[in-house]
């Protein structure tokens, strides 16, 4: 019996964090880019050997197509013939063969969760896998597939539990305002993030409970206000939802349920959403990185977390692409307002990126015009900020616009860890001119004796005054130093290469995999 989840691109828990194990690229072929592929897709060639027909596959069938030539694979209840795509693959042959003729999901979310799968292989479906004995988990109507087929609905639920686990509702009102209240039934801990979403009067809200999610999704009875407002009791694990009516009088109803009501649901299984934003401001950062500034819809409400990250979509030359990004402050250290806001609550979202002349995503956002827009998915990953709460010392070890993630972390930690003594930042890059937020982190560390910089440069000039190289041992051996009676914590962030190689020297120099964080750049 294959373990067929619900359609959930990218998966709720794509986390950038990176495996002991690794991952690795292949050299490819000329001709064989993401483009070169896109090209392919378009040409109307038939890359499933079935003259446009979607069938029924049986986990028998499917165990007969397992050849380089002859390879299907199940992900996430929709099997594809993926032998076409096998030159193309950035993680080679190899890799793919591995789901050759068994459900891949499991090595897919293992490697590259985030992938747009669907959309890179939409014309490579053969059809959906013939399950026995799905379970539909509260009425819960999947999202609709490719090509129309409708997805089997997740069959992989949480162990029986003494206690009914499921949140639940309930709702009041005032002669001007609908009040939604979700009881979680535990303790809102800093992994608990609200997020709602108002739009044509349909309301979204989702509450995501670590590893859970639980949503509410209603078309409202009576017309509402753009505008929501949302209060949480953490200590009793209450959110309590605000609208405002367009007209002030009684409802006899809240509304009527849409897709996933009331669900509760592991995130990786849940579908993504995605809201449109549209962008406010561009900002130069250095000569090929610049500061994006989007703005939220003005009915959702957004909380985003220290070391959690978005995704991005957009139709890029008639595909859909997805990427990940870390979600900064409009500077290093903002200034704090009088009356602080929830944390990480705001109408804009803030992102740094690189614009890589020869990329795929990257030109198509650096084209964008103020005010043009694109979809942006809720906070994902599971980075968690516990491990952090009695730490004296924070190591963060960053290349290129790996520093992302540790910008919202160095004022975090600053401004609310009590125990802490010092934040120590080694940064990475080629040449001084690439050098993030270069002015604020001198000045920072010139401010706040808790708070040192390290830059390192593999390309410096003849008077570079720092340090020179590539991360290696002997650089780690001095700046990741344990005192007594201290207890220290380590992040990581940067290309892949960068991450694996630091993960395995930190490794080495005797730190326990719960004392280090490995973000996927």
């Amino acid at each position: 019996m294959l373990n067929v989840p619900s359609q959930a691109f990218p998966a709720a828990a794509s986390q950038q964090r990176v495996s002991p194990a690794g991952r690795n690229k292949v050299a490819l072929k000329p001709g064989r880019s993401l483009m070169d592929w896109i090209r392919v897709t378009k040409s109307g060639r038939d890359l499933t050997g079935l003259k446009g027909r979607l069938i029924e596959v049986t986990e028998e069938e499917l165990r007969k197509h397992n050849t380089r030539d002859d390879c299907w694979t199940c992900i996430r209840g929709m099997v594809y013939n993926v032998s076409p795509y096998m030159e193309f693959h950035p993680g080679g042959e190899d890799e793919l063969m591995k789901a050759a003729g068994v459900d891949g999901t499991d090595l897919f979310d293992q490697v590259h969760r985030w992938v747009n799968y669907e959309s890179i292989l939409k014309e490579c479906l053969v059809g959906r896998m013939a399950v026995k004995g799905s379970t539909v988990i509260n009425g819960l109507s999947p999202a609709s597939s490719a090509k129309g087929l409708e997805p089997t609905p997740s069959a992989s639920l949480l162990p029986p539990l003494p206690k009914d686990p499921h949140p639940r509702f309930d709702w009041f009102q005032t002669d001007s305002t609908v009040n939604i209240v979700v009881y979680t039934k535990r303790k809102i801990t800093n992994s608990g993030i609200t997020v709602v979403d108002l739009v044509g009067g349909a309301l979204r809200v989702e509450v995501i409970l670590g590893k859970m999610s639980y949503v509410l999704h209603l078309q409202l009875s009576h017309e509402v206000q753009e505008l929501v407002s949302v209060l949480t009791s953490c200590a009793v694990g209450k959110v309590q939802v605000c609208v405002h009516k367009a007209s002030s009088g009684k409802w006899a109803e809240l509304g009527q349920p849409l897709e996933s009501h009331d669900s509760f649901l592991r995130r990786k299984n849940r579908v993504v959403f995605y809201r449109e934003c549209v962008l406010k401001s561009r900002t130069e950062v250095t000569h090929d990185t610049s500061l994006f500034c989007f703005k939220l819809p003005p009915a959702t409400h957004m909380q985003m977390p220290v070391g959690k990250h978005v995704y991005l979509k957009a139709l890029v030359q008639g595909s859909e692409v997805v990427k990940p990004y870390t979600p900064v402050e409009r500077t290093l250290m903002p200034e704090l307002p009088e009356s602080k806001p929830v944390e990480g609550s705001s109408n804009e979202v803030f992102l740094m990126v690189k614009v890589y002349p020869n990329g795929v995503f990257t030109p198509h956002l650096n084209s964008l015009n103020i005010g043009d827009s694109l979809l942006m998915s809720s906070p994902e990953g599971s980075f968690s900020l516990r491990p952090l709460h009695d730490i004296t010392h924070l190591y963060l070890l960053a290349a290129g616009t790996g520093f992302t993630p540790m910008a919202r972390l160095i004022k975090f930690a600053l401004q609310n860890l009590g125990t802490l003594r010092k934040v120590r930042l080694m940064f990475f890059n080629r040449q001084e001119k690439d050098i993030l937020w270069h002015f604020d982190l001198d000045r920072l560390a010139a401010q706040e004796e808790r708070f040192e910089v390290d830059y390192v440069l593999s390309e410096p000039s003849d008077d570079w005054p720092g340090r020179r190289g590539q991360i290696e041992a002997s650089l780690l051996s001095d700046f990741l130093t344990k005192q007594e009676e201290s207890k220290c914590f380590v992040c990581i962030c940067g290309p892949t290469a960068f991450t694996e190689l630091a993960l395995r020297l930190v490794q080495q120099m005797g730190y326990l995999n719960e004392e280090v964080h490995a973000f996927q750049g």
